[in-house]
């Protein structure tokens, strides 16, 4: 057993270096990719974004509406008549272009890799189906910062957790508003979980996403942290005074590209000024706090070993135990209270 085990590590190991030699290759667009997603009541209000556009706003919008596998679908045809922007339905190997509409086609999940978009037949049987959540995560991890997710009006959660990871590559996050979305859950869902920066109506959604592409030429360079270190303190008390948790040890990266992701968001471009703005307002503060406490893995980080764990180590460990035998399972060097109780979950 333990050689299995290391035989699994180095794997690992091997399989990690891998994932980031391959996140360092990314070739991001040079223009935001905006995903919306969408259930009932969304084809009017992604109407209503398309005609409040700019002829030319300097993005890519590719709409994931809930749709029957059964049935062709008019969308690309309906959406063509508000807007001037190309509407093209999906295909498999197509790449996304600045100024125009991907539509995503019926019975399909879609995902984008190097901007290119991927199309795969909806798994038949399955109870749920998810292909907003899909997509946008798909593309946080293609896209990083350019990501922009957008969630319309639908019903259920579709989309949340979506948006989370959109968020924790330091994109931007959008929902309708509940006074103008026709059903509301979608985007409430989103905005109970906290994983939304902007709660608008469709109109204003436009509005700010011509901004996106503004703030993504003009962006705050790494440049604005040389030679200001004692802002960087004021910015560390103040994060201490509002949750107690000292940061200045944190990784430096992760805290400038967090401040710089709320500096855009606000339109603030110098540091001395977002330091100001969080001197006045606290819950900016507080905003500022939940950006830097992403959660960057899944509940079940590094599947493939909790999967080992339930298929070979388990059955091995209680075979020969009744089911009243208490188990103790020991995790040293733990910095994440979540870690046991995946491993009891894994149990099960």
């Amino acid at each position: 057993m333990p050689k299995r085990s290391g035989k699994k590590t180095k794997q690992h190991r091997k399989q990690e270096r891998e994932r980031k030699a391959a996140r360092s290759n990314l070739q991001l667009s040079t223009f935001p990719i905006v995903a919306i997603g969408a259930s009932a009541g969304g084809l009017e209000a992604f109407s209503k974004l398309l005609r409040a556009l700019p002829p030319q706003p300097g993005l890519a919008l590719v709409f994931i509406p809930h749709l029957d596998p059964t049935h062709e679908s008019a969308l690309v045809e309906l959406l063509s008549r508000t807007t001037t922007l190309p509407v093209l339905q999906a295909a498999e190997g197509m790449r996304v272009a600045c100024n125009a509409v991907y539509v995503l086609p019926p019975n399909s999940d879609m995902t984008i890799a190097d901007g290119v978009l991927h199309l795969a037949k909806r798994e038949p049987g399955r109870r749920q189906h998810m292909p907003i959540d899909t997509f946008f995560k798909s593309l946080a991890g293609d896209q990083l910062a350019k990501a922009v997710g957008v969630i319309l009006s639908g019903t259920a959660n579709d989309g949340t957790q979506g948006l989370g990871s959109i968020r924790d590559v330091a994109g931007v996050t959008f929902a309708q508003d509940s006074d103008s979305a026709k059903y509301d859950g979608m985007p409430n869902s989103a905005i109970a979980a906290g994983v939304v920066d902007y709660v608008l109506p469709p109109e204003r959604i436009a509005e700010e996403l011509t901004r996106v592409h503004r703030r993504a030429e003009e962006e705050p360079s790494k440049d604005a942290f040389d030679g200001k270190d004692g802002l960087m303190k004021d910015v560390f008390r103040l994060l201490k005074g509002f949750s107690k948790v000292d940061f200045v040890d944190y990784k430096v990266a992760t805290i400038r590209r967090r401040i710089l992701r709320r500096m855009n968001i606000n339109r603030i471009p110098e540091l001395r000024d977002y330091v100001k703005l969080l001197h006045r307002n606290p819950q900016e503060v507080e905003a500022l706090y939940r950006d830097v406490l992403i959660n960057v893995t899944s509940f079940f980080r590094n599947p493939e070993v909790f999967e080992s764990l339930h298929q070979v180590v388990y059955p091995k460990l209680f075979a020969e135990r009744s089911p009243q035998e208490p188990v103790r399972v020991w995790v040293p060097g733990c910095c994440r209270s979540d870690v046991r109780p995946r491993l009891g979950l894994r149990q099960v």
